[in-house]
């Protein structure tokens, strides 16, 4: 499966037709009418929107024109301070092709950049402000150093809503020939936690099994499980510890999930249990144990078989 193809086939073309952030939207569009825009700081985690608002910039201002005056890289491939001292500052320095004053260079993953990277990105910022302007992304704001920071107008992206989302499937399934129920509709978003590029792909990968999106489909084309499943786990082994526990391992072995996969579903659905405050409490605190463990190289089954053995002790 070529999980891109769908991305770009639905990546929107100008900044009014992104879905969701309308208060980003409002304020990038007043910067764009006006032509007069400051370098901008986009954060915010995977699959938001962060990369196709660059693009829908940079469209909106050059027209037709705009791959001539976009300089787009990704700082995780090409982080070093000889890409800043070469390919930006030779972009920087050169005017603009058409009647917006300034170029536009977009760094995806700029998190990614040396610390040397950086400074030498601070001054080309400094210096070439006359003709460019920077786009920076990233998923952490706090690794990129103050002084850049400083310079830029930050937008802080959250994950998409469950409204602006279901707008975008029904779009694509329309477009498609897909047929989406409710509860495939909801697996869809107990899979995807707002990341429109991981509900595009998933999209695209259960319309290749098919045409009826059900929440069997879903669950069968994601490392996702039904969440009641997971919620039942929990809530049996209280009773039935060994019921439990080869649920567990059917999780691992039989589903092909990680320790660190199975990690996120408890905790998003021990709420939903029918533990007492206190035991949800404790159970959490152990997770986070069973968590840190896992990722440390421990044994996922043993952690989180202990896990479940806190729970059925103090419930």
């Amino acid at each position: 499966m070529i999980t891109s193809i769908w991305t770009e086939k639905y990546r929107p073309q100008t900044i009014s037709n992104i879905i969701g952030h309308d208060e980003i939207k409002k304020r990038i569009s007043s910067m764009v009418q006006k032509k007069e825009m400051p370098h901008l700081l986009l954060a915010g985690p995977a699959g938001v929107g962060k990369t196709s608002f660059a693009l829908c910039i940079a469209k909106d201002l050059f027209g037709e024109t705009w791959k001539n005056n976009v300089l787009e890289l990704n700082a995780s491939d090409e982080r070093g301070i000889d890409v800043i001292r070469t390919k930006v500052k030779d972009f920087a320095r050169t005017k603009a092709i058409g009647n917006v004053p300034f170029k536009i260079i977009y760094l995806d993953e700029s998190d990614a950049l040396t610390r040397d990277a950086q400074q030498a990105l601070r001054r080309t910022m400094e210096n070439y402000t006359n003709t460019c302007r920077f786009i920076l992304s990233c998923n952490y704001s706090s690794k990129l150093i103050d002084p850049i920071q400083s310079r830029c107008a930050i937008f802080r992206f959250s994950p998409l809503k469950k409204n602006d989302l279901e707008i975008y499937v029904r779009n694509v399934c329309q477009v498609e020939e897909l047929n989406c129920d409710e509860k495939g509709m909801q697996a869809l978003f107990e899979a995807t936690n707002g990341d429109c590029r991981k509900i595009t792909n998933l999209l695209q990968s259960c319309a290749s099994q098919s045409k009826n999106i059900t929440e069997e489909v879903v669950y069968s084309n994601s490392s996702h499980v039904n969440k009641e499943k997971v919620v039942s786990i929990i809530n049996m082994c209280r009773n039935n510890f060994q019921a439990s526990r080869k649920e567990l391992c059917h999780l691992l072995y039989n589903q092909g999930l990680s320790g660190l996969d199975v990690c996120r579903l408890f905790h998003s659905a021990l709420w939903d249990t029918d533990l007492k405050e206190n035991a949800k409490l404790l159970a959490l605190k152990e997770l986070a144990k069973a968590e840190f463990r896992i990722v440390e190289g421990a044994e996922s089954r043993i952690q989180l078989e202990s896990f479940l053995a806190t729970v059925a002790i103090n419930h």
